[in-house]
């Protein structure tokens, strides 16, 4: 079996920029928001508002707005029970200003309180905190011996990775290492995962990774590696789905002027919220070619910048695991 590395930089590639720093009121560590004054800048109409913090993780982002904007009311969201407990002990000082909810934000869009009053801003920082990755029992990371699991809402949350290595078919297996790892050689390992489940189902980080090498005919580097962990906790957790489902629930939720930021960190993430405002912000949708509009289509809104915004060198070398954060923003219109 080949031993799997345990690289620090290549997580990066599948986690969110979020750091951890020390929690000061005990028990465990708490989440330093990637690149929050830009998160700040964008939302700063929303500052005498509701927003929403649809991915709360440690109450980084939401701590931010709280404490800068004193007007302004939260509704704090996570599916993952650690998080929701750890953001709750941070936030305390500011408990008549914010409602926390263990759920998946997009259940959030059914909140009735949200529904009556609408957003003046909403904000959705994508991947996996570093305390989640750090954490050996939640399954993340490719370390040595840790169990397959990758669930965001914790052990009651669906089926874990190894769940599904030991039950999709061998299509279905490509297909994901393909499509959510852009895996290229997908076919030959969802081969190697079919055969090896015949005789014993899959555990732990060790057993992915020697058939990993198995498939590659070499020991499998850390970017290998992170490519096919980042495919089964897409697929796990259902994000690409969730995303697209959810960012045009958000914006029929945004009240006039309202703005949705979005950090995403790999491109299949970054392609949703792209596509997704792009489309928000055109006059017509018809097809090339048709003669005279049939759409009626007006533009919903614009994009805050053309391209989006990355953290600063300065950032990047305090939290490397940011380097890979692409920051959108789209404005509703009047």
């Amino acid at each position: 079996m080949t031993a799997a590395p345990e690289p620090q930089e290549p997580r990066a590639l599948w986690a969110s920029g979020s750091s951890s720093v020390p929690d000061e009121k005990g028990g465990g560590l708490f989440h330093d928001p990637v690149m929050v004054e830009e998160v700040l800048g964008v939302l700063e109409g929303a500052r005498a508002g509701n927003i929403l913090d649809g991915t709360l993780g440690g109450g980084g982002h939401a701590e931010a707005m709280l404490s800068r904007w004193p007007r302004c009311r939260v509704l704090g969201v996570d599916r993952d029970p650690d998080a929701v407990e750890r953001a709750g002990r941070r936030l305390v000082p500011f408990a008549d200003r914010i409602r926390i909810l263990e759920m998946r934000f997009d259940e959030a869009m059914d909140d009735a309180r949200m529904k009556e009053k609408g957003l003046e801003g909403a904000l959705l920082d994508l991947g996996v905190s570093s305390w989640q990755l750090d954490a050996d029992q939640r399954g993340f990371a490719f370390r040595r011996g840790l169990p397959l699991d990758m669930r965001m809402g914790g052990e009651e949350d669906g089926e874990s990775a190894a769940d599904f290595l030991n039950r999709e078919p061998e299509a279905e297996l490509a297909r994901v290492f393909r499509e959510y790892g852009e895996e290229p050689r997908a076919r030959r390992l969802a081969r190697a995962v079919v055969r090896r489940r015949a005789d014993r189902p899959f555990e732990t980080s060790d057993d992915l990774v020697a058939v990993l090498a198995r498939a590659l005919g070499r020991g499998p580097s850390p970017r290998d590696m992170a490519r096919v962990f980042q495919a089964l906790r897409i697929v796990v957790n259902q994000e690409l789905l969730l995303l697209s489902q959810t960012l045009p629930r958000i914006r029929d939720a945004l009240n006039p002027h309202g703005v949705l930021a979005v950090i995403s960190y790999h491109s299949l993430e970054d392609r949703i919220v792209k596509g997704s405002f792009r489309e928000w912000s055109l006059d017509c949708v018809c097809p090339p070619g048709l003669p005279v509009c049939g759409c009626r289509q007006r533009a919903m809104g614009a994009p805050l910048f053309r391209k989006p915004r990355r953290p600063t060198d300065e950032e990047i070398s305090r939290n490397p695991r940011a380097r890979s954060a692409l920051l959108r923003a789209w404005r509703k219109a009047a």
